[in-house]
């Protein structure tokens, strides 16, 4: 038993989900699983964007158990990061898709670092 009555466990969760100390093997995929449940809530809910507009109010509302766990189990700055990253993810797949039905054609670029193909 800690001060005021935390766990030292209840002490380094707090600490992770600060930012204060980085996450083990295990908090990591606690916060993946708590992660995957949220976004597996806003896709049954269809939202793409958590932070903003219709997207926040029905998240808010439809997946609050979800977000809770999310954020309990995941540093403040993932999930803020995961929730961009969702939202930053869907508009590139939008525009790929744009781009193939106006007939683009995908290029293999190779950067300093990589590889030649065979």
């Amino acid at each position: 038993m800690g001060w005021f009555g935390t766990s030292d466990d209840e002490k380094r969760k707090e600490e992770v989900r600060t930012g204060a100390r980085a996450p083990d093997r295990t908090e990591r995929k606690r916060c993946w699983d708590a992660r995957d449940g949220f976004y597996r809530c806003l896709d049954k809910n269809d939202v793409v964007d958590s932070l903003n507009g219709d997207g926040k109010k029905i998240a808010d509302k439809e997946c609050a158990t979800e977000h809770k766990a999310f954020e309990e189990n995941c540093a403040t700055a993932w999930v803020t990061y995961f929730k961009r990253y969702r939202v930053a993810e869907h508009k590139k797949k939008e525009t790929y898709a744009r781009l193939e039905k106006e007939g683009a054609n995908r290029i293999a670029v190779d950067g300093p670092g990589d590889t030649p193909r065979s």
